[in-house]
This record gives C-alpha cells, structure tokens and sequence, in this order.
C-alpha cells in the first residue's frame, strides 16, 4: 500500500486531493499533506506537515527527514502580480521542493510524480487561444509574451524525472470550481458574495462581466473531479509521463448559468440587461475595459489554420460592465456586507478578502474557452460533472463556511 505527499494542502484543489485520499486508508495509509498552516481536521491517515515552499532545499530537507511517499502530487501555487516573477518564484518552489526530497533520500522511492498546472498552459491570459485547446498544441514562444511559468515546471520535472528515475503526469484544470477553508481564490465564493449584497440592496442580479463572454463558451474544473482524476493518475499506466486537460466534460454559457445563480438566491436577471452601448463596450467609470496582450494566441496557429489576417488575430481585451474591484469598495456595498455578516454570522472579511480582479477576468473575457477531453478519455478516464451542479453545490459548501447566508 503506498503513501502519498501532497503540497498547496489548505488551497482549493490540494484540500480535495488530501480529502479524496483520506477517504480510503486501506489504498493510502499515510497522507502527508504539505503547507505553511493546518487549516482543518483531518482523516486518520492523514498527517499534517509544515513546510514553506519558499524556503532552502537544505531547510525542506529538515522538516521533511521522516517523509516520503511513492506518489506526489504537488498544487502548491503562489501568485505573483508579474509573470516573469512567478515563474522564478513558482519554479523555485518545485525545483527546491524535489531536491529536498533527494537529499532525505525520499526522491529514490517515487513511483510517479503528477504535477497541477491550469488553462494558462493554452496562453488564456494572453488573449484568444486556440479553440479546442488540445494536449499537444505547441507551447507558445512568441518573444512578446511574459514567461509562462507551467512551461518551467514541466521542464524542471521531466528533467528530474528522468535524473531520479520516476514516472510523472501533469494535469490542465481551468476555472475552478470549489472551497477551501479560508481560501477565497476562487470565483465562486466571490459570485456568492455579490449576489448576496444585491439581494440585500434590493437590487436584480445585473450581469457584471462582458457582454460578450455572457453568451460565449467557458470550460470548468470541479475541484473534486480534478482530485479524482488525479488518484485515476497515480495508477494509470496510460498516463505516465503525459500530461491532460481535465475539465468537466460539458461545456457551458453563463447565459445558462447566471438565471441559475440569481434563482438559488432569489433573485432576478433583468430581461432587458444589454444595450446597443454595452455591446459597442462602452463603459462609463464603474465599467472595465483591459487590454490583453497585443498579439492572442490564436496568431501563433493562424498560418496552418488559414487565418492569417482574419479579426480573431486581433488584441483581446477584458470587458465589464462593473468593475467589481471598484463595487465591492463602494461604501453602500461595505455597510450592506456589515449588516449581512453580523445578522447572518458571517465571515465580517470575506468581501475584502475575494478575489474581485479574478472574477473580473473570468467574466470579462471576449473569446471562447473551449477545451478538449479527448486524450483523458481515449487514455480510460470516464469522469464527468455538470458545471451547474458544481457551482451550486459549492455555493452550499459556503454557506458552510460562513461565507453567504443559509438558502431558503
């Protein structure tokens, strides 16, 4: 029976890993779940450990002296506001986080080593990629692009991977949806939390983001779907040494998605919600207009597509209609969430803590987000979520949390 190491423990996809694999101690007698703070109680078989990423191999190497396991999966994640600065700081914490593990000597006993990294894999940061995003699109080397630092940690573990002699699997996620205990890095609990103050402030659910993205495609990740597929990982032979999109399985809309929020909360979505104004993104001083990078991802394909001069190679930007990160500093907003949080006995910090310049970005993109299963499911993997039961259910976990109020 193996043992298992999981870092990033405490954030949203390393939380269900840990629980995934406390849930069967027969197959995972010993789960060394890795980060800076406990955060929560755990299953028997799970033992806490600190560690700081972002310390000295030799330092790592200490705390980690009764530690090792036959399968790893690492999420640990620190986001940095440049990109050039995360992939040092995120490639430093994987290349120091493997050599401390061959200086305890641990690194000899790995079978297989699978690695979480996400949708910036396909450049969706950049601006319009490649729709459907496929496993084996190339990276992307425009020299105007910042350093993606996905590229780093893969490179850092194939080449020790074949140094030390393990096998390893990377996974692609893409907008997460899921809790973690104090953690607010994701869009849900900040969706919660703005239909809660507009429901408070006797206000319709108004659709913040791109009136554009409010009718194109996005692909979800199930933070729970995604600890599954990684255990599937850990023992398909199939997967060894190949990376994978793992996202839901369906694809969806949010002009789908949002009269569903605004119904769990009793609320309404207006029926006349965009004007000519707004489809022109033409936005006053509460709205959001940021430019992406100049040149979309979907350029570096366009030869072998035939889209050389076609408008899909033009600059994307992020659009809304409300820049949430300006609303939720609204003082009207800030003595709604007081009153809320005190009645209800809510977190009083969840507003300030959200995450309003990421659901800025996920709702104000104007390009699809399509990405592929086809090499998970040609590889064996079956798993499959409704994103909609996904949201709802985590909206349930949050009321859990103390971050909205219970549904009625």
């Amino acid at each position: 029976m193996p043992n298992a190491i999981v870092t990033g423990a405490t954030g949203i996809l390393g939380r269900e890993i840990v629980s995934e694999l406390g849930k069967d101690p027969k197959t995972w007698p010993n789960v060394y779940a890795l980060s800076r703070s406990k955060k929560e109680d755990y299953p028997f078989n799970v033992k806490h450990t600190h560690l700081d990423l972002q310390g000295d191999p030799k330092q790592m190497a200490k705390e980690l002296e009764h530690v090792d396991a036959e399968y790893v999966f690492f999420t640990a994640y620190l986001a940095q506001d440049d990109e050039d600065d995360a992939t040092k700081v995120n490639g430093d914490m994987l290349q120091n986080f493997i050599t401390a593990l061959k200086l305890t000597g641990a690194a000899k006993k790995i079978k297989r080593f699978i690695l979480t990294t996400g949708g910036k894999q396909y450049g969706v940061h950049f601006g319009r990629p490649k729709n459907p995003m496929h496993e084996s699109d190339h990276w992307l080397t425009n020299p105007s692009y910042p350093s993606n630092f996905y590229y780093r940690q893969q490179e850092i573990l194939k080449k020790e991977a074949e140094e030390v002699g393990f096998e390893w699997a990377v996974t692609y996620p893409n907008d997460v949806i899921g809790v973690a205990k104090g953690n607010f890095m994701n869009l849900v609990s900040a969706i919660g939390i703005y239909a809660t103050v507009c429901k408070e402030l006797n206000q319709p659910l108004i659709w913040p983001g791109s009136p554009h993205f409010y009718t194109m495609f996005d692909s979800f990740t199930d933070s729970t779907l995604h600890a599954q597929f990684n255990t599937w990982a850990a023992f398909e032979p199939k997967a060894a040494n190949n990376a994978f999109n793992v996202v839901n399985g369906d694809i969806e809309s949010w002009q789908n998605l949002w009269p569903k929020v605004a119904a769990k909360f009793g609320l309404n979505v207006p029926d006349k919600m965009f004007n000519d104004k707004d489809l022109a993104n033409e936005f006053g001083d509460d709205g959001l207009i940021m430019p992406l990078q100049e040149i979309p991802p979907i350029s570096e394909f366009a030869k072998e597509a035939g889209l050389v001069g076609s408008p899909v190679n033009r600059q994307s930007y992020v659009h809304g209609k409300l820049d949430l990160s300006k609303w939720a500093q609204r003082n009207e907003v800030k003595v709604a969430w007081k009153k809320i949080a005190e009645r209800e006995g809510l977190d009083r910090e969840a507003l300030e803590h959200a995450t309003w310049g990421f659901l800025n970005f996920v709702l104000g993109r104007d390009f699809d987000l399509v990405i592929s299963m086809s090499k998970a499911r040609k590889a064996g993997w079956t798993g499959y979520r409704d994103s909609w039961e996904s949201i709802e259910g985590a909206l349930e976990r949050l009321v859990g949390e103390k971050v909205v109020p219970a549904f009625k």
